[in-house]
Protein backbone atom coordinates (compact mmCIF):
# COMPACT_ATOMS: atom_id res chain seq x y z
CA UNK A 1 0.00 0.00 0.00
CA UNK A 2 2.62 2.32 1.17
CA UNK A 3 4.49 1.47 -2.72
CA UNK A 4 1.37 2.46 -4.32
CA UNK A 5 0.81 5.51 -2.43
CA UNK A 6 4.67 6.66 -3.03
CA UNK A 7 4.05 6.03 -6.69
CA UNK A 8 0.88 8.35 -6.87
CA UNK A 9 3.12 10.85 -4.99
CA UNK A 10 5.83 10.81 -7.34
CA UNK A 11 3.84 10.74 -10.59
CA UNK A 12 1.68 13.44 -9.10
CA UNK A 13 4.38 15.60 -8.38
CA UNK A 14 5.87 15.31 -11.87
CA UNK A 15 2.80 16.34 -13.40
CA UNK A 16 2.80 19.14 -11.03
CA UNK A 17 6.63 20.21 -11.98
CA UNK A 18 5.91 19.84 -15.45
CA UNK A 19 2.93 22.60 -15.14
CA UNK A 20 4.23 24.56 -12.60
CA UNK A 21 7.92 24.77 -12.99
CA UNK A 22 8.62 23.48 -9.57
CA UNK A 23 10.88 20.67 -8.53
CA UNK A 24 9.42 17.81 -6.91
CA UNK A 25 12.53 17.23 -4.59
CA UNK A 26 12.97 21.19 -3.88
CA UNK A 27 13.09 22.14 -0.25
CA UNK A 28 10.55 22.63 2.44
CA UNK A 29 10.01 26.01 3.18
CA UNK A 30 10.94 26.41 6.66
CA UNK A 31 8.51 25.67 9.43
CA UNK A 32 7.95 25.77 13.22
CA UNK A 33 8.01 22.34 14.31
CA UNK A 34 6.18 23.49 17.57
CA UNK A 35 3.30 25.05 16.00
CA UNK A 36 3.53 21.69 13.51
CA UNK A 37 3.01 19.37 16.32
CA UNK A 38 0.15 21.51 17.71
CA UNK A 39 -1.56 21.80 14.59
CA UNK A 40 -0.98 18.06 14.07
CA UNK A 41 -3.21 17.13 16.83
CA UNK A 42 -5.70 20.50 16.38
CA UNK A 43 -7.09 19.42 12.71
CA UNK A 44 -6.93 15.77 13.78
CA UNK A 45 -3.91 14.31 11.61
CA UNK A 46 -2.76 12.27 14.88
CA UNK A 47 -6.85 10.32 14.61
CA UNK A 48 -5.33 8.41 11.30
CA UNK A 49 -1.18 9.10 11.90
CA UNK A 50 -0.43 8.62 15.22
CA UNK A 51 0.28 10.82 17.83
CA UNK A 52 3.77 10.56 16.46
CA UNK A 53 3.16 10.34 12.49
CA UNK A 54 4.19 6.21 13.34
CA UNK A 55 0.42 5.04 11.34
CA UNK A 56 -1.08 2.09 11.82
CA UNK A 57 -3.06 -1.08 10.87
CA UNK A 58 -5.83 0.18 9.64
CA UNK A 59 -5.15 3.45 9.59
CA UNK A 60 -3.33 6.72 7.99
CA UNK A 61 -0.16 5.71 6.40
CA UNK A 62 3.17 6.63 8.32
CA UNK A 63 4.78 10.20 7.62
CA UNK A 64 7.58 10.63 9.60
CA UNK A 65 10.54 9.83 10.27
CA UNK A 66 11.67 11.19 6.37
CA UNK A 67 8.52 12.40 5.32
CA UNK A 68 8.07 12.13 1.51
CA UNK A 69 9.29 15.74 -0.47
CA UNK A 70 7.50 18.42 0.83
CA UNK A 71 5.66 18.98 -2.78
CA UNK A 72 4.25 15.76 -2.73
CA UNK A 73 3.16 16.28 0.81
CA UNK A 74 1.73 19.33 -0.35
CA UNK A 75 -0.30 17.73 -3.37
CA UNK A 76 -1.44 15.20 -1.49
CA UNK A 77 -2.65 16.95 1.91
CA UNK A 78 -4.57 19.24 -0.95
CA UNK A 79 -6.42 16.50 -2.95
CA UNK A 80 -5.80 13.34 -1.54
CA UNK A 81 -7.00 9.88 -2.95
CA UNK A 82 -8.93 7.38 -0.20
CA UNK A 83 -10.63 8.32 3.24
CA UNK A 84 -8.28 11.04 3.35
CA UNK A 85 -10.18 14.37 3.79
CA UNK A 86 -8.78 17.62 2.06
CA UNK A 87 -7.23 20.17 3.81
CA UNK A 88 -7.45 22.97 1.60
CA UNK A 89 -5.90 26.11 1.71
CA UNK A 90 -8.88 27.37 3.67
CA UNK A 91 -8.40 24.64 6.34
CA UNK A 92 -4.57 25.05 6.45
CA UNK A 93 -2.74 27.89 5.04
CA UNK A 94 0.67 26.93 3.33
CA UNK A 95 2.68 28.62 6.45
CA UNK A 96 0.47 25.83 8.11
CA UNK A 97 1.48 22.78 6.00
CA UNK A 98 5.29 23.60 6.45
CA UNK A 99 4.74 23.62 9.87
CA UNK A 100 3.68 20.51 9.79
CA UNK A 101 6.08 19.18 7.57
CA UNK A 102 8.95 20.59 10.05
CA UNK A 103 7.19 18.70 12.85
CA UNK A 104 7.23 15.35 11.08
CA UNK A 105 11.20 16.35 10.14
CA UNK A 106 11.76 16.18 13.76
CA UNK A 107 10.56 12.77 14.31
CA UNK A 108 13.15 9.99 14.84
CA UNK A 109 13.10 6.60 14.17
CA UNK A 110 12.38 4.18 16.50
CA UNK A 111 15.11 1.93 17.72
CA UNK A 112 16.32 -0.68 16.41
CA UNK A 113 14.79 -4.46 17.86
CA UNK A 114 18.20 -5.40 18.67
CA UNK A 115 18.85 -2.12 20.98
CA UNK A 116 15.20 -2.83 23.67
CA UNK A 117 16.04 -5.64 25.93
CA UNK A 118 12.98 -6.09 26.56
CA UNK A 119 12.45 -7.91 23.11
CA UNK A 120 15.82 -9.57 23.46
CA UNK A 121 15.33 -11.69 26.74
Amino acid sequence: MMRFLMTILTVAGALLAQTTGRVLGASAPTGDAQNGRKLFEAVGCYQCHGREAQGGLGTGPRLGPRPVAFMAFQLYTRQPTGQMPPYTAKVLSDKDLADIYAFLQTLKAPSAVKDIPLLNN
